[in-house]
């Protein structure tokens, strides 16, 4: 069988978090299937670390995709002759695009979540309005369609009127480099960032659907309900900073005490982590939550909503706050801070739960998603 693949994400020391998920399932699926034939689609010159096995063939179509306008050019013109000349029995797209002009083709996109119909601030304007013009379009031409958890399956299905039953659930995996720190380290990191305190951490990008405003402002509560001196350190891209975050935290009582660290490196991202007393993941609406999982598999206690895909992919192994109430985030912080416990059965829980998400589980997963869609009919003709 021969799979043509969007591997254009793939792009050296700028992976994102899909281009995470395209790296570690497709490494893994190349490895364990030599008797198939994979096509990846670059849109620019790529690494060698990239040519997973001597069963890949590469090829690199030109304009390199950095904005809508070159999406369109991409996937709706310039791959459409390659991936018909392959005749594939499959062409397979781990971020979601979908190219209308290849509808003889069976189609197998992983729509991650469509959080960019819910949060339209929390994108680039033309950005959105791409991707809420297509993925509705992609969906229904797909043959079957792969997303992260139950919670996005149900969304995907009902916003675009899909049958459940074209949709598979896989879970993400977590990044291997993210372990229990020694003591030392964690030592060595809080003078770094906290002057040696403690500190609750926020690891994600900074756009409204993440809630920043009111985790700041529940921050500012759990100071004046106690006694602590712990602090918040966010780490992330303030690309999407609004006003409302701004105006949190300008108002803040304790601002002094929030850390903004901008985006970090994997490897000091994997000691910040470590070195927290809780992650903090209050989002409104999340697909996944891939830091819940980070943070368990670095034996960090989780903070986390208790709506959309967190409890899903939480269960028992965290502690769950309404997203919406401020009292309820800070109550949270309340407990976490205060127990030494509850942090200790949160992390055994952790150690339990985390076992349910590995990039193992999620490339057998996506493999069978691709032997059911390889030779089926679009969706909208189920």
């Amino acid at each position: 069988m021969k799979i043509v693949v969007n591997t254009r994400l793939l792009i050296t020391g700028k992976l994102s978090g899909i281009g995470w998920f395209t790296y570690h399932t497709l490494k893994r699926i190349v490895k364990w299937h030599p008797e198939h034939q994979f096509v990846f689609l670059f849109d620019r010159k790529y690494d060698e670390e990239y040519i997973f096995g001597s069963n890949v063939i590469p090829e690199i179509i030109f304009p390199p995709t950095r904005h809508p306008l070159l999406w369109y050019l991409w996937f709706e013109h310039a791959i459409v002759k390659k991936v018909k000349k392959h005749n594939p029995a499959l062409f397979y797209s781990p971020d979601g695009h979908l190219s209308l002009k290849i509808k003889d083709i069976p189609s197998l996109p992983v729509i991650h979540d469509i959080n960019f119909h819910h949060d339209k601030k929390g994108v680039p304007y033309f950005d959105g309005l791409y991707w809420r013009y297509y993925f509705p379009k992609y969906a229904h031409m797909a043959s079957r369609i792969i997303t992260v958890s139950e919670f996005s399956k149900n969304d995907i299905a009902s916003y675009y009127n899909i049958p459940h039953n074209i949709i598979d659930v896989v879970y993400n995996g977590a990044n291997e480099i993210f372990k229990p720190v020694s003591q030392s380290e964690k030592e060595n990191i809080k003078k770094k960032y906290t002057g040696g305190e403690d500190y609750f951490l926020y690891v994600g990008v900074l756009v409204p659907r993440k809630n920043i405003s009111r985790m700041i402002q529940a921050y500012d509560r759990f100071r004046d309900s106690s006694d602590s001196t712990v602090k918040l350190v966010i780490v992330g891209d303030s690309l999407y900073f609004t006003s409302e975050m701004k105006n949190a935290y300008n108002r803040a009582k304790y601002k002094e005490d929030i850390v903004f660290t901008g985006s970090l490196e994997q490897n000091e991202l994997k000691l910040v982590l470590g070195a927290a007393i809780s992650l903090i993941l209050v989002s409104c609406i999340e697909g996944f939550g891939i830091p819940v999982i980070e943070a368990m598999y670095a034996d960090v206690p989780v903070i986390t909503s208790n709506i959309s895909s967190m409890p899903e992919i939480a269960k028992d192994a965290a502690l769950l706050a309404d997203p919406y109430s401020i009292d309820s985030i800070k109550e949270a912080m309340l407990k976490m801070n205060s127990d030494e416990k509850l942090r200790e059965d949160l992390i055994i829980k952790g150690r339990s739960q985390r076992l349910n998400f590995s990039w193992d589980n999620t490339a057998k997963a996506i493999w069978t998603s691709i032997e059911k869609a390889a030779g089926s009919k679009r969706a909208n003709d189920i």
